[in-house]
């Protein structure tokens, strides 16, 4: 009896163990309604409801670790609603940032790979699903937009932003 007992819990504790390390994998934390009215100013804009938008820009992405369009023009002060579809069969992102901020997060990810994290300037994006996000752009400058999924970025998953 004893025996059995702890060959149960065993069974149950890995069962549990290996089922939280599979469940984490490229899952990323499930949005919560977003509360625009606390977004924070970021160096490259503030996030906004998509609904507010005055612009919609349409951004895919692939497997061949390329966004289209690479490159995107908006004007100081622009609200954009960015619909983002993610047309490959692994998982997807993209983040808003400066080049610098992109790099350390990129980093970060990669001695990292199955950390959970969703914040405004980001959309995670299932194969063959859409997510959007708003954004303001509220100083000129050149940012970028990249794919942080750990070797994404690295093989050239990025895009540039152009604030005019």
């Amino acid at each position: 009896m004893k025996v059995n007992r702890i060959v149960v819990l065993s069974v149950g504790c890995s069962m549990l163990v290996s089922g939280a390390a599979l469940a984490h994998g490229d899952k990323h934390a499930e949005p919560a309604k977003a509360d625009y009215s606390k977004a924070e100013q970021m160096p490259f804009g503030v996030a906004v409801d998509p609904k507010k938008a005055v612009r919609t820009i349409r951004v895919e992405m692939a497997d061949t670790m390329r966004f289209t369009p690479g490159e995107v023009k908006v004007k100081q002060g622009d609200t954009v609603r960015f619909i983002v579809t993610n047309n490959g069969k692994v998982m997807h992102e993209m983040v808003l940032g400066t080049m610098d901020d992109l790099k350390k997060h990129s980093e970060i990810m990669r001695k990292n790979p199955g950390m959970e994290h969703d914040e405004l300037y980001m959309a995670h994006v299932a194969p063959a699903k859409t997510a959007e996000m708003g954004w303001r752009f509220s100083k000129a400058g050149t940012f970028y937009y990249g794919c942080l999924i750990p070797g994404h970025f690295e093989a050239g998953m990025i895009g540039k932003v152009i604030v005019e």
